[in-house]
């Protein structure tokens, strides 16, 4: 992450542009400057009953907005997606699911990112997401 100090208030206030975060219930953990995103479990994001798994589409949207927030704290307009793959490695379980986006390249108008999400353990992902965003150093 760059050298820019991040607080509280700073992602939160980038999570209220973005519907499906209060949809989905996603909140911040801080721990100095680094950004983890956290999505809740809740019985509405379960995709498969028999298996009790967390929905493919619920696992995404929360992996979209982790890069796009952590996008967004630089400053600008909101992140816009350009191209995004999503390799689910295994199930989500019913329980809180963490998730931490690393910044591979950003230029002035394009950047990569990369985000992990992991339930119980930060080395078994459940699910990683490649993605490329436009973005945009003016103010909204």
């Amino acid at each position: 992450m760059s050298s820019v100090v991040v607080t509280q208030d700073d992602v939160k206030q980038a999570l209220a542009e973005i519907p499906f975060a209060k949809q989905l219930g996603i909140y911040p953990l801080l721990m100095g400057n680094e950004l983890t995103l956290v999505l809740p479990y809740a019985p509405h994001i379960i995709g498969n009953p028999m298996l009790k798994a967390l929905h493919g589409g619920a696992v995404g949207a929360f992996l979209e907005t982790t890069a796009i927030v952590q996008l967004s704290l630089t400053g600008g307009k909101m992140p816009k997606p350009i191209g995004i793959n999503i390799d689910y490695l295994r199930r989500g379980k019913p329980q809180d699911t963490f998730a931490r986006a690393t910044v591979a390249r950003q230029g002035s108008r394009v950047a990569n990112v990369r985000v992990k999400a992991w339930q119980e353990n930060v080395r078994n992902p459940i699910a990683i997401l490649h993605g490329n965003f436009l973005i945009s150093k003016d103010k909204k």
